[in-house]
């Protein structure tokens, strides 16, 4: 069997930084079982988290992919960058500018400065991102999911508006109001007639192995198969498929997965989101399903609804932990 030389990886933001760490930790020292050392990684990050903020663009989940695997991540909020100062924020607060809520740090700024000069001068989003990457290097190709406009907006109960609703961006549900309320629907503003970003359906079809991390199953990994076309590509690829559970124990390790998924309506568990996603062979984009040691119990449902599943450590709590939940992702389809 040919190593395998080039991994794709669908990432939201924290969860899926966090994972691409171990894996490339896993590549460059050998101890991927079957993967070539100088094996290549492609990460199609989620860009329905975007906002613009005080005119400027900021993409989270792309950014924290680049901060993280570049350095420049502050690894205890898990976002943003290091040894940031927040000087601009208390401007802007000082004039009464909102959103107060969303903060873009000193250094932050500058990234969505450079990022807003590229657009207005005519370049996209995926070209925008290879020119940030030069300075970060991240060890990995990052692409957006799509270079179109596609924003993730919830719907939230609100007894003073006239039909007892509102919506939101989905950054006022996480930040201001700590997904602290039921999320009754989620509106894809713009996913319908989104594109995928140049690159994306072809990392995809010309993979050796696809991996969705534990990244948040609904407005992450979710958003990013919903851009018409990604998951044709999922289902029509000779790789294969794998994800890993962002659930244990029967909730989120971290984010809002659980408020995600009950929004949908899907079972808030690791058999749960596997059976969310479905087998490639009757529709679905997995072929296999990684679920933590806690919900071993939940392997046969997943087995018999088409889906090779093994239960495994799933938590990262360091490099090589994490490069070990790559190792069985990939060993589950050898």
């Amino acid at each position: 069997m040919n190593p395998t030389a080039r991994i794709t990886v669908l990432s939201g933001g924290t969860g899926g930084a966090k994972f691409l760490q171990g894996l490339l930790h896993g590549i460059t020292s050998g101890t991927l079982p079957g993967v070539s050392r100088d094996a290549s990684v492609t990460v199609i990050a989620n860009t329905a988290d975007d906002i613009w903020v005080h005119g400027l663009k900021v993409c989270p989940d792309l950014d924290t992919v680049m901060y993280t695997l570049g350095g420049g991540i502050d690894n205890d909020r898990g976002w943003g960058r290091r040894e940031e100062t927040w000087s601009v924020k208390a401007e802007l607060a000082e004039y009464g500018v909102e959103p107060t809520w969303f903060g873009l740090g000193d250094r932050d700024v500058a990234t969505h400065l450079v990022r807003l000069q590229m657009l207005q001068a005519g370049h996209t989003l995926s070209q925008v991102t290879q020119a940030l990457c030069r300075r970060w290097q991240p060890g990995v190709r990052l692409l957006p999911m799509t270079d179109d406009r596609v924003e993730t907006h919830v719907e939230i109960a609100d007894p003073e508006s006239l039909n007892g609703h509102r919506v939101v961006h989905f950054q006022e549900y996480w930040i201001k109001l700590g997904a602290s309320v039921p999320a009754e629907r989620l509106v894809f503003e713009g996913i319908e007639d989104s594109a995928p970003a140049p690159g994306v359906v072809d990392a995809i079809m010309n993979a050796d192995l696809v991996i969705l991390p534990p990244s948040n199953p609904v407005v992450s990994v979710g958003t990013i198969v919903g851009v018409p076309g990604v998951r044709e590509a999922i289902v029509g690829t000779n790789a294969s498929v794998v994800g890993l559970s962002p659930i244990v124990g029967g909730t989120h390790v971290r984010g809002m997965a659980e408020q995600m998924l009950t929004s949908i309506g899907v079972e808030v568990s690791a058999a749960g989101v596997g059976l969310h996603f479905g087998s490639r062979a009757q529709g679905g984009v997995l072929d296999g399903w990684l679920v933590d040691l806690a919900d071993a119990d939940q392997v046969p449902r997943l087995i018999d609804a088409g889906i090779t599943c093994r239960a495994v450590p799933l938590m990262m709590t360091d490099h090589a932990a994490t490069a070990a939940m790559a190792a069985a992702a990939m060993s589950i389809v050898a």
